[in-house]
């Protein structure tokens, strides 16, 4: 028979854990073997992606501190865990006491603040023991300003006139983006180019990572990818992360070039839905719109907050308010791959300090735990699958599209339907879906009917069974 599961969750239904953290064992004392299988298509598809900040996730800012926490983000479903870059910062013209993390003065070195190499083999070693996938992130772009290609090959750098290398400069504008505490690099330089790729190879090779999440992807021309990724692919299959949409130049022949991108329009609106300046109908329009732009094969990246929006444009409760939730759960059940940033678990309210140092509180609550349902549904249902072989996805229509956005996702009899009131006041609907359910965090009954009229509290949403 036809699986049908509706999901319909209410914030208010969310209870907190209890705050005993897991029992935790030190990386340097365990010893295991990395056999983990490459990535794969189908992993893709069912993957819940985890940024990690690891200079701000805990109070030592290391691997190691990092690496006891593998068993809580694989409670939540985490399938592939996203590590800002981990190379050794520039001090020159640094902005801050620390330093940012995308002033790379080494790609093939370990920022000692994190810790050796040898822990950051151990992290991807335990990672992959617990079934779970690491990409580094990579800064193609610009160096730092000590990098030593400088001195000892100046022409890897864009130079003005006064032959002076220059911090980059916006195409838009001809002016300089602010960030002088990086240099632009040359890609009309080929020997640039090899030494970028060997050093990507590099990280492969010698720690088996399993993929990579480019930083302004759009910036680097597309040949370097084709040459760079066929090679990286000749030692195994990689997950490939770019930070662009198809809204850049050259954007959906950049798109294909990689496994998935990010939907900043669609985080962009749900913030102005979360504060009251959209509605239901541009959601659901837009989410039209992607899959009709993109495509099916390219999976979109859906996330309420990442290392920029924390720290620049405010927290989750700052841009979202009381829908924080309904979005994380959008972002779970729509076509894609659902983000975590570091924190997020814990109902992270503070913009973490980008420059220096700075930690937060790991106390379970509401958040983990909807994490951990949404992540087991991610993980478990094929109807939610993305790629080219994921779910589909129908729009459903409802008697109140202003408020309520509805759809459907299906595969292989497995069939889930999201009913969700994107507004803070009262919605009241109906819609043609008739049968007998069960409530997903308790199993108690309640019927649908065509002929009901419902009503649901500010940004609710409900999970049932059938």
């Amino acid at each position: 028979m036809k699986k049908i599961v509706l999901l319909v969750i209410g914030i208010f239904l969310m209870g907190c854990q209890s705050n005993q953290e897991e029992a935790r064992q030190p990386i340097a004392q365990v010893e295991v073997e990395d056999t983990l299988a490459p990535i794969t298509e189908n992993i893709m598809a069912h993957s819940v992606l985890y940024e990690a900040n690891i200079r701000q996730y805990s109070n030592e800012g290391t691997f190691n501190a990092f690496a006891e926490d593998l068993p809580v983000l694989k409670k939540m479903g985490v399938k592939i865990i996203w590590l800002m870059p981990i190379n050794p910062i520039s001090t020159k013209k640094s902005k801050g006491p620390l330093g940012s993390y995308y002033a790379v003065s080494d790609y093939t070195k370990v920022n000692p603040e994190f810790g050796t190499l040898e822990d950051f083999q151990a992290l991807v070693k335990k990672a992959h023991a617990l079934g779970m996938y690491v990409i580094l992130d990579w800064v193609p772009g610009h160096t730092g300003w000590d990098h030593h290609w400088i001195k000892e090959n100046s022409d890897f750098y864009l130079k003005n006139r006064r032959s002076e290398i220059i911090d980059p400069i916006d195409f838009r504008t001809g002016k300089s983006f602010g960030w002088t505490d990086v240099a632009d690099l040359n890609y009309n330089s080929m020997e640039m180019r090899e030494a970028m790729r060997q050093a990507m190879i590099y990280w492969v090779k010698e720690a088996n990572i399993d993929g990579y999440r480019i930083d302004q992807a759009y910036a680097v021309p597309q040949e370097f990818y084709d040459n760079t990724f066929a090679a990286l692919n000749e030692i195994k299959p990689l997950f490939l992360l770019a930070e662009t949409d198809i809204y850049h130049p050259g954007g959906l022949g950049l798109v294909s070039k990689f496994d998935a991108t990010y939907d900043w329009p669609g985080h962009q609106l749900s913030k102005e839905i979360a504060q009251g300046k959209r509605s239901a109908y541009d959601y659901s329009r837009h989410i039209d719109r992607m899959l009709k732009s993109y495509g099916t094969e390219n999976k979109l990246v859906n996330f309420i907050s990442n290392h920029d929006e924390n720290s620049w444009s405010g927290t989750v409760k700052e841009s979202y308010g009381d829908a924080d939730q309904i979005f994380t759960a959008l972002n779970y059940t729509t076509p894609g791959i659902p983000l975590i940033y570091s924190g997020q678990e814990y109902d992270l309210n503070k913009r973490l300090h980008f420059f220096e140092k700075d930690s937060f509180p790991k106390v379970k609550g509401k958040t983990m735990e909807l994490l951990q349902q949404l992540g087991a549904l991610k993980n478990n249902h094929k109807a939610l699958s993305s790629g080219g072989k994921g779910g589909s996805y129908r729009k459903l229509q409802t008697s109140n599209a202003k408020q309520i956005y509805a759809f459907e996702r299906g595969k292989d009899g497995d069939t889930l339907v999201v009913i969700a009131n994107l507004s803070k006041d009262y919605a009241q609907f109906t819609m043609p879906l008739d049968g007998m359910y069960d409530r997903y965090q308790d199993y108690r009954p309640k019927r649908l009917s065509s002929s009901y009229q419902y009503d649901l509290k500010p940004w609710e949403f409900w999970i049932l069974i059938q």
